[in-house]
């Protein structure tokens, strides 16, 4: 008897022509995050992905914890693969399940017979092993409508494949399927549950970073890459650019109305963030910005902000309020890194009246005062990269 698991995708299935491409990509992001763990071979059939281990692979807990954080895997099951078989089914079925029937008080077979040559029909199939179990395990009662364990019993082409109840899956889209976006990401909690949304849709994210020595630390620049690992865990490598912005702050301090602060820094890092996501063939930028949360993010601040942009700005977060963004936090294990106390450089020189309603005309007004051009080069000149993992042995591909 062999472990396997198996993969559904869901969301594909309706890809029509083009389901393979994805689901290609789909096996070789399965592939990467699996790096370091031993070998395993992918096969489609029929509706379903396979993946087979080789010898070598010791750890199918942490291979398979490692899946269910995959983007484009709808649900996901451990299996034993057995001989097609009546027999070899039955025993497969109680030893490879018995703790979960032992630890259940009822249950329901499923059968499902792709394989037209096997003897025995689904009906048959679910008779005969559900006797078979109920002779068992004396405890165990059964019901088709709510029950504790679902014993999954498929007949395919090459084997027999005996599972319990399906895991749900990332759901989405295969993480690089629709292309690469840049993520601003500050440390706090809202990008990157950002980042996490829109890799969920297929995005490969970049991540781009602004500090501000020395008002801002170091520690706020581990926090950020701490943030990233836990988002790497779902989207895979992550490449982050490090931009060093306290020059730029400094002179919007000196030279700017205050009111407008903290608008005129988020144009300038728009400015700076399309530059780096244009050399990383980024058709995108990912902000976290929820309308209304803070002055600098009602719509015309957004507006205002986003006017300097020649690429797509997605704001996944922009219709959510706090209590919902800080769940998915909670859930992607952000939340308690995130309101760690080191600020980042949104925080600096915080204006105590900002404009909430500024217009087009007034900011560009008020960055008349600015050098941009040479402040903006600069910049992008003292760009630092990082390589995020999610995982310490990730395959690094190309960068």
């Amino acid at each position: 008897m062999d472990e396997i698991i198996l993969i559904k995708n869901g969301e594909l299935a309706l890809k029509g022509l083009n389901r393979h491409t994805f689901e290609d990509m789909l096996i070789k992001n399965m592939r990467q995050r699996l790096t370091g763990l031993g070998h395993f071979d992918f096969s489609n059939e029929q509706s379903t992905i396979v993946v087979k281990p080789r010898g070598d692979v010791t750890d199918m807990d942490e291979a398979f914890s490692r899946l269910c954080r995959v983007f484009g895997i709808a649900g996901l099951s451990r299996a034993a693969s057995v001989e097609k078989d009546m027999d070899t089914i039955l025993k497969a079925a109680e030893e490879y399940l018995g703790e979960k029937l032992l630890a259940a008080r009822t249950f329901k077979v499923n059968a499902k017979r792709s394989d037209k040559s096997f003897p025995l029909g689904s009906p048959e199939i679910c008779s005969e092993t559900g006797g078979y179990l109920l002779s068992k395990f004396h405890h165990l009662k059964v019901d088709v409508h709510n029950p504790d364990i679902i014993v999954n019993v498929e007949i395919r082409d090459t084997a027999a494949y005996i599972h319990g109840n399906q895991v749900k899956g990332a759901g989405g889209m295969p993480v690089g399927s629709s292309g690469r976006a840049a993520l601003l990401i500050s440390g706090g909690i809202d990008s990157p549950v950002a980042g996490y949304m829109m890799a969920k849709r297929g995005l490969q994210l970049t991540g781009i970073h602004f500090a501000s020595p020395p008002y801002t630390s170091k520690k706020a620049e581990q926090k950020v890459c701490r943030l990233l690992e836990k988002v790497a865990m779902y989207s895979g490598r992550i490449v982050l650019f490090i931009v060093p912005f306290t020059e730029i702050q400094e002179q919007i301090k000196d030279n700017c109305p205050e009111e407008l602060f903290t608008l005129v820094m988020r144009r300038m890092m728009m400015r700076i963030a399309q530059i780096i996501a244009a050399d990383q063939n980024c058709g995108a930028l990912i902000t976290g910005e929820s309308v209304g949360q803070v002055a600098s993010q009602t719509m015309p601040a957004i507006a205002c902000t986003e006017a300097v942009c020649d690429i797509p700005v997605f704001r996944p977060l922009i219709g959510m309020d706090k209590d919902e963004v800080v769940a998915i936090s909670r859930k992607i294990d952000t939340f308690d890194i995130s309101i760690l106390p080191y600020e980042d450089c949104c925080t600096v020189f915080t204006p105590k009246h900002p404009r909430t309603r500024p217009t087009i005309p007034l900011l560009e007004k008020a960055e008349q005062a600015l050098d941009i051009e040479p402040l903006i080069e600069k910049a992008v000149k003292g760009v630092r990269m990082v390589i995020i993992h999610g995982y310490k042995n990730d395959d690094e591909g190309e960068i």
